[in-house]
């Protein structure tokens, strides 16, 4: 917006002429948003405790929890606004990229919300139904893919796989419900990760980091080709939306840090999940996301497995809890053991899948 508003009065103030920089308006996107978090968040936090939006915590779960009862939840509300002002204000406004970016985060936002109400209303832990959930992902990962499908670079249905510098095939049509589940699945594994203070979020931060790097360099045809990744146009102007995405998540931890003042809920984790989701699809690094967010990956799977095997042995279980992080919870670490454990574990993740640029 400033870009369209201000960049046309450079012959008139030279000093604007700053605007024309990616990285100036991405680094100010990132300030933005977090000065927007400090400065709405104690009252986005005061609003929710006036209207009585608290969390509602599970009985079968650490007993630890039970004093997080009626803590405001729906938090992701102000990730959502901060990360949409904050890009609108800094970001080229004719990139397709960033409205397909910013339209699925709200998409995933408006089923979280709902989730999150019905839960609230109920006074309990259970949302909207599993299949109306997934019905609503699914229909906001489909549109989505169908904008990305029909991208003009013609690069979307590619599959690149880390050490490789050609893609290694080109999966046509059969891209598209392929892609609608890869979203919908970093959708629900961010969702799952969200059980401890600031968790999810210091976990969505590092793989922001790494996104806002690959974004970047995704969008520059010089370093692109020096670094034998895939060149998509226009893909630069997604290092703003992702450095607003920074600047609110780390706005939010200000707040969601433990003990908690507010958590994100349903609204901010399946939006969060499915944004970055598709971030990896366009700029190509489906795969490598795999690795970015192993924890995630990790946490997803203790899910699968605890209830498989539950299944199969009549009532065994692999897991004191699961998703993974109660897991040690129960064996004894301290909830704050866990979070900084896994942030240390989300950001080698991190490191070790930049490191794989080079190796092309």
């Amino acid at each position: 917006m400033l870009l369209e508003w201000l960049y046309p009065l450079v012959k008139f103030f030279t000093p604007l002429n700053v605007l024309r920089y990616l990285t100036f308006r991405s680094a100010y996107a990132a300030v933005t948003a977090l000065l927007v978090a400090f400065l709405f968040g104690p009252v986005i936090i005061e609003r929710l405790r006036r209207f009585k939006f608290g969390q509602s915590v599970r009985l079968d779960g650490p007993q630890t929890h039970l004093v997080k009862t009626g803590t405001p939840t729906m938090g992701g509300i102000l990730i959502l606004a901060t990360v949409v002002t904050a890009t609108l204000l800094w970001v080229d406004l004719d990139n397709r990229y960033v409205w397909i970016c910013i339209l699925s985060m709200l998409g995933f936002g408006f089923v979280g919300f709902m989730d999150d109400w019905l839960k609230i209303k109920r006074k309990n832990s259970d949302g909207l139904r599993a299949r109306t959930k997934l019905l609503g992902q699914g229909l906001v990962a489909l549109a989505a893919v169908l904008a990305l499908y029909f991208d003009p670079s013609g690069e979307m249905t590619k599959l690149y796989v880390p050490f490789f510098k050609n893609p290694v095939v080109d999966l046509g049509i059969f891209w598209i419900p392929l892609a609608v589940v890869y979203i919908m699945g970093w959708s629900n594994a961010v969702n799952l990760s969200d059980g401890l203070d600031g968790l999810a979020t210091g976990l969505v931060i590092m793989a922001v980091i790494a996104f806002s790097l690959l974004t970047y360099l995704t969008g520059r045809s010089d370093w692109s080709a020096y670094l034998g990744i895939p060149f998509i146009r226009g893909a630069g102007e997604l290092t703003v939306f992702s450095l607003a995405l920074l600047g609110a998540c780390v706005g939010f931890l200000w707040f969601n840090a433990h003990p908690a003042e507010i958590f994100m809920g349903d609204v901010g984790s399946l939006s969060l999940g499915g944004v970055l989701a598709v971030l990896a699809l366009i700029v190509k690094k489906e795969l490598l996301f795999f690795i970015i967010g192993g924890v995630f990956i990790l946490e997803e799977a203790s899910v699968a497995i605890q209830v498989l095997y539950f299944k199969a042995t009549k009532g065994k279980r692999v897991f004191r809890m699961a998703p993974l992080h109660h897991h040690f919870e129960l064996s004894g670490w301290k909830e704050t053991q866990v979070v900084t454990r896994f942030w240390i574990l989300g950001g080698l993740f991190a490191i070790v899948a930049l490191s794989t640029l080079k190796i092309q």
